[in-house]
Order: structure tokens, then C-alpha cells, then sequence
């Protein structure tokens, strides 16, 4: 994750000199006039079959990328072989006992293959909270008992006592297994951390990036949902105070008003691919309308910022449904060259249909609107299921598009998977509502 070579999505902790944040927001407003020129309609993916059936991913991976891979392999994130067995046959329907088949076979591989190696950074918690979400949805404790016994195990402490985004996400877990069964040892740990970054504790910030706590889109899956649970679990407004502020921070400078997506950071506020479009990276996409979906889960009605909330994943979902890919229902680690990443990329699709599925669910998105895109994702992530239970084509840790073979599983992605399934299990009976059982708004 935090490699001396690059920043990847957990967000570098090297020590940094800092910016002055006037000098950042200049620095992002002036990516933004020079890249206005290229404003343009979103295209549709274009499909040049010839190019998809000479694309080989194995060659295609550069030498850089295979170091990234490797990096992950040893901290036993996931595994990507060779020679992964033949696919499995799951039915991508809707149904929910379909659904749940599916599910458990890549949940049961999962926990099998991950317990032994089960950390703390943020690959791990967004495993934990697919893990949280599939027990009820299988009516199966063992998942959640697992997360009961690796919270134990680290004495319900985060993995820095001053942590970033990423480093606040492992709360998320915590604060779900503390409501189901309140105890002031389940809490104390992350009430301290919390309480210790509003107070301006931290790690040091890149100095080539906005000088704001949550300085890359993928922080707004991290921290934001955490806040927000937080909030709910001792009803103490600081918590919203933080959370409101620092999203729409992050927000202003990150978010394309144009594309309705966002940029992975600043610095890819000017980059391009070979074709001039903008580079938005289908994980960063996903992290954020999960986020933005988990956060409103917990968030009360009464904030003030409630319903900028429900209308940006709104602009997300239209986005991001336009450029679907309609062979395989998927999205491309680049969102707008399907041509030079022609694989689907399993964890950004997984995280945008939970998004997606939990708006329907909730009455933010239309169910008619929407459950055919759905539908449509689901069917091509079942479809990424080997026979053992491996979830493929999941792209290595990183912050922009990249190559990976088509077995590439890793932990994050399995997350966002078994999220996915929870609400689609749901989706045939959901009655949309806004309230969630056991919470004060």
C-alpha cells in the first residue's frame, strides 16, 4: 500500500513538507481551466470487437504494474494465477436465492483463504464490511462472527491513534458490531482517534495534493461513512460537523460538474488518455457513490447537507449509466477507454451497482429507471465467479486505470461484491424508506 515508489489508494504516509491550501486550490483551479477545453459529452463505450478479441492482459501489464501486483500478492491482499480453473455456473438473475448462492460461494472462499492474514489498513475493511453485510443477508453468523473475533483480537483499536480516511474505515466495522451490541470498550478507541484528528492530529499530507484531510476521492468511502456512524452512535454533532465540512471540501475541488464524476486527485485534474478524454477511474468512481450511499445510511434527515448528498449520487448513477459497457453490464478501470482497458474491472463495478441497488432500495433512484442497469451489472459480476469461489478480474491496489489478469482477486473487491448482493437480495420486496430500523434520526 504505502510503497516507496508511488501513491497508491491508501494514500501515502511518508513524511511530507506541507502546502499552503490558497496555493493547492490555485494550483486545481488552474488543472481545471486547462483542461476545460476538452469538456465534451461523455461517450458511450465503442465496442471494436477485433480489439477485445486480440487483447491479451498478461502482455499488457508493464513492468511497474507487475511490481504493484507482486507487492499485494506478498501482503496477501489477493492472488492472481496463471491458471485459475474453469468459471463457475451461478445464475445472475435477480432472485434472491440466486443471489445468495452466489454470495455465499465467494464469501465461503473468501473468509477461507483471507482469516489467517485478516489486518487493519483499509484492504481489510472494505473486506469487513461486504463480510458485515452478507451474514444478514444469508442469514449466516458465521460471517459476522468472524468480524466480532478479528475486532477482538485488535482490542477495537484502528491501526494509528492519528489516523487518515483510510485509516478510519476499520471503524465502520467496529461501530456496526457496537450498535448491534453496545460495550464502551467497542467504542472508546475510535472515539479517541476521531476525537484526535478533529483536533488537527494526522499524518502529513503529499505536498503535491490539496492541503484538506480527505485529498483523494477514495478517502470518501474511508471516512465519511465512520463519521456518520459515529454521529449516530453517540449522537455528538462534532462528528457531522467533520463529516459535512470535509466531503464537500473534497467535493468542490474533485468533483467534474460536467461529467458528473470525479477526478481520483489533483493531479489528475489535467491528465488525459491518447484520445484527450479525462482519465476517471472506475474504483475512485465506485468508492465515492458507495461512500456517498453508506453515509447517507446513517446520516439523519434533519442535516443540512442531506440532500446534496442523495443529489449527487443521483448525477453519479445517470453518469455512470450511460457508459455501461452492454456486453458484460460492466465498467472499465478507465470509465472512458473501454479501447486501451478493455476488461471489465470487477471492484469499481461492484462498489457502483451496491450504490446503485442501495438507491433503489432507499427511493433515491428510480426502480424503474435503474433495475435494468442493475440487473445488467449483477449478471456480469456473477459472471467473473471461478469454480473455487474466486472473484476475478479486480484490479490491483493503485490510483488510476491499470492491467491485471483476468483471475486478479483481491479483498476490497470481494467487499464491494457481497455489499452488491445484500441490497440485491432486497430489491424485489425492498419498500423504499429512508429510516433504518434501530436508529434515531
Amino acid at each position: 500500500m504505502r510503497g516507496p515508489s508511488r501513491l497508491r489508494d491508501c494514500a501515502s504516509c511518508s513524511s511530507f513538507k506541507t502546502l499552503n491550501v490558497k496555493c493547492a486550490v490555485l494550483l486545481a483551479a488552474s488543472f481545471s481551466l486547462a483542461v476545460g477545453t476538452l469538456r465534451a459529452e461523455a461517450p458511450a463505450p465503442k465496442q471494436t470487437s477485433a480489439q477485445h478479441q486480440t487483447y491479451n492482459p498478461a502482455s499488457a501489464i508493464t513492468p511497474q504494474e507487475q511490481k504493484g501486483i507482486d507487492t499485494d500478492i506478498g501482503r496477501h491482499f489477493g492472488s492472481a494465477p496463471v491458471n485459475p480453473g474453469p468459471r463457475a455456473k451461478l445464475s445472475g438473475a435477480l432472485k434472491p436465492k440466486d443471489v445468495r448462492a452466489a454470495m455465499r460461494k465467494v464469501a465461503n472462499w473468501q473468509l477461507a483463504v483471507a482469516q489467517p492474514y485478516f489486518g487493519r489498513i483499509w484492504t481489510w475493511s472494505v473486506l469487513y464490511t461486504g463480510f458485515m453485510a452478507a451474514s444478514p443477508a444469508l442469514h449466516d453468523p458465521r460471517y459476522r462472527d468472524a468480524m466480532e473475533k478479528m475486532a477482538e483480537g485488535f482490542h477495537w483499536e484502528l491501526e494509528s491513534p492519528h489516523p487518515d480516511a483510510n485509516g478510519q474505515s476499520l471503524a465502520q466495522t467496529y461501530l456496526e458490531l457496537y450498535m448491534e451490541k453496545p460495550a464502551p470498550e467497542k467504542i472508546a478507541p475510535t472515539e479517541t482517534a476521531f476525537n484526535s484528528v478533529i483536533a488537527g492530529y494526522g499524518p502529513p499530507i503529499p505536498p503535491n495534493q490539496a492541503q484538506i484531510p480527505w485529498w483523494w476521492c477514495d478517502a470518501l468511502f474511508m471516512g465519511p461513512p465512520a463519521w456518520a456512524q459515529l454521529y449516530d452512535a453517540t449522537h455528538e454533532k462534532k462528528y457531522l460537523d467533520y463529516l459535512d465540512k470535509h466531503f464537500w471540501q473534497t467535493s468542490d475541488l474533485l468533483y467534474d460538474k460536467h461529467y458528473h464524476l470525479y477526478h481520483r486527485d489533483i493531479t489528475f485534474m489535467h491528465k488525459t488518455d491518447k484520445r484527450g478524454e479525462p482519465i476517471f477511474w472506475s474504483r475512485g468512481e465506485g468508492w465515492v457513490m458507495a461512500g456517498i450511499a453508506r453515509t447517507l445510511e446513517y446520516l439523519p434527515k434533519s442535516d443540512p447537507d442531506y440532500g446534496r448528498y442523495e443529489t449527487q449520487l443521483r448525477q453519479m448513477a445517470a453518469a455512470v449509466a450511460k457508459i455501461q459497457d452492454p456486453k458484460d453490464g460492466l465498467w472499465h478501470a478507465d470509465m472512458l477507454d473501454p479501447e486501451d482497458y478493455p476488461q471489465p474491472e470487477t471492484s469499481g463495478s461492484a462498489l457502483m451497482t451496491f450504490a446503485m441497488a442501495w438507491g433503489v432500495n432507499h427511493g433515491v433512484l428510480n426502480r424503474a429507471q435503474y433495475m435494468p442497469v442493475i440487473a445488467k451489472a449483477w449478471r456480469g459480476l456473477v459472471g467473473q465467479i471461478y469454480a473455487d469461489g474466486r472473484l476475478g478480474n479486480i484490479q490491483q491496489t493503485g490510483s488510476q486505470p491499470a492491467h491485471y489478469l483476468p483471475s486478479s482477486s483481491y479483498t476490497y473487491g470481494v467487499g464491494g461484491f457481497l455489499m452488491a448482493g445484500a441490497q440485491i437480495v432486497d430489491l424485489p420486496t425492498h419498500t423504499p424508506k429512508h429510516e433504518h430500523a434501530g436508529k434515531t434520526k
